[in-house]
């Protein structure tokens, strides 16, 4: 867990690639949308969050895991974080997994429920009764890189 006092910005509560408008021929992000979740948090938290997914492999849910990225445009998670650091002016934390494991338990967290509301028959998607499977295999990948 993160040892020193945690910066308090606005956070967007779901960022992930595909709550993003990218343009169209240029590498570069048009707007960011579904901001119903914004609260104030951790901006290595929330952004933790968008990084996740390249932890989970494909199949799963949303993964860019062990994708061979070369030629896709897409950076890998090291670039990735490094870029976002140096645009927002932080530092990357030495613990900086701690908030890819907490962004992997909650998504675990949010499939279940997802799952949940499926059995009540409350849920908006018909695919919502499907999320409950892959909420183990989330929580295996934050609980396999907790033990490390």
């Amino acid at each position: 867990m993160p040892t020193t006092p945690e910066e308090v910005r606005l956070a967007h509560g779901d960022f992930r690639l595909d709550n993003l408008i990218l343009h169209k021929t240029e590498p570069r992000v048009l707007a960011v949308v579904d901001w119903e979740l914004s609260t104030l948090g951790c901006p290595y938290a929330d952004f933790a969050y968008n990084v996740m997914v390249w932890r989970i492999m494909p199949g799963l849910f949303r993964g860019l895991g062990g994708v061979d990225l070369t030629g896709t445009g897409i950076p890998t998670e090291d670039a990735y974080i490094d870029r976002w650091c140096q645009r927002t002016g932080r530092r990357r934390p030495e613990n900086f997994d701690f908030y890819v494991i907490l962004s992997l338990f909650r998504i675990a967290a949010i499939v279940q429920g997802i799952a949940k509301r499926a059995l009540d028959g409350t849920a908006n998607d018909d695919r919502a009764a499907e999320m409950g499977k892959i909420a183990g295999p989330l929580a295996d990948i934050a609980w396999e890189m907790a033990q490390r």
